[in-house]
């Protein structure tokens, strides 16, 4: 089964490169050694939706909009959660990972496995270094992706998607960082 890796962001606005930065991170670590396929994307819709055909097992990273918890991550599986709007609100463009994942949802377009890593940003503006507790985050979801991928890429299946309503909530501080 082939796996996609999609790390979404922009550099130039602070917390908003987290996907992007565990990308780097898992190319880093060797995961695209692995037979993994890591992209770095914009997360522009329709651009997103195209990358992401032909692919049986999609993880996706991105920032989430700030509720409280800067560095927090949520896991969501794509199939059995929506994606609410206050959660990642559309980026510098028209639409973005939400309105992908919803817009495939409604075509049938989802790949068959979907899990959508969210890391809460605190800022994002203009210029903006990432957050500490957004980088710790990042150190984190790398670190655990990694893990997945290199002892368990044949079992990443149905027994391991996340299925709650509102996602998995972890602490990076749980896991060493």
């Amino acid at each position: 089964m082939a796996l996609l890796i999609i790390g979404c962001g922009n550099f130039d606005r602070g917390d908003d490169a987290a996907g992007l930065l565990v990308a780097r991170r898992l190319h880093a670590l060797g995961v695209d050694t692995l037979g993994v396929e890591i992209i770095e994307h914009t997360g522009e819709t329709f651009s997103l939706m195209n990358c992401w055909t032909g692919f049986e097992r999609v993880i996706l990273i991105d920032a989430t909009a700030p509720t409280g918890t800067p560095g927090q991550v949520q896991v969501w599986n794509a199939h059995a959660d929506r994606l609410h709007e206050d959660t990642f609100p559309c980026s510098t463009h028209a639409f973005g990972v939400r309105e992908a994942v919803e817009l495939a949802r409604a075509m049938n377009h989802l790949p068959p496995i979907l899990l959508i890593y969210g890391i809460e940003g605190k800022r994002f503006f203009l210029g903006a270094p990432p957050s500490p507790e957004v980088e710790c985050a990042v150190v984190s979801v790398a670190d655990q992706l990694a893990m997945l991928v290199s002892h368990d890429l044949k079992d990443l299946g149905e027994s391991t998607l996340p299925h709650t309503r509102h996602g998995i909530r972890f602490d990076p501080s749980d896991y060493g960082h």
